[in-house]
């Protein structure tokens, strides 16, 4: 009866380890690669680098067509800005002048 006790508290207590091993396992695979694991985490992060670029994109170009509307306001009317404008709007040229499209 010696033998046969030790081998069922060997396979108890390989069986406590193993479950304890598979427990690790479990938990360490959902770390990395989880819903809120490091993968995402690094993906998550990119796309808050690119969002923080594109703001900053958006804020540079809001900030010159502001420096426009300052231009063109009734208080301090620069009149080359103005004649820039009708100009690009209304599509027109005087005869003498030439025309150079540029791709925007």
């Amino acid at each position: 009866m010696g033998i046969i006790s030790d081998l069922q508290n060997l396979i108890k207590n390989s069986g406590i380890l193993m479950f304890f091993v598979g427990l690790f396992l479990y938990f360490s695979f959902y770390t990395i690669n989880g819903e809120r694991g490091l993968r995402r985490y690094l993906h998550l992060r990119q796309e808050i680098e690119y969002a923080e670029q594109v703001a900053a994109k958006y804020s540079q170009e809001k900030a010159q067509l502001e420096e426009k509307i300052k231009l063109m306001s009734s208080s301090s009317l620069d009149l080359d800005m103005l004649d820039e404008r009708a100009r690009k709007v209304l599509n027109l040229v005087k005869k003498d002048e030439f025309v150079i499209l540029d791709e925007e």
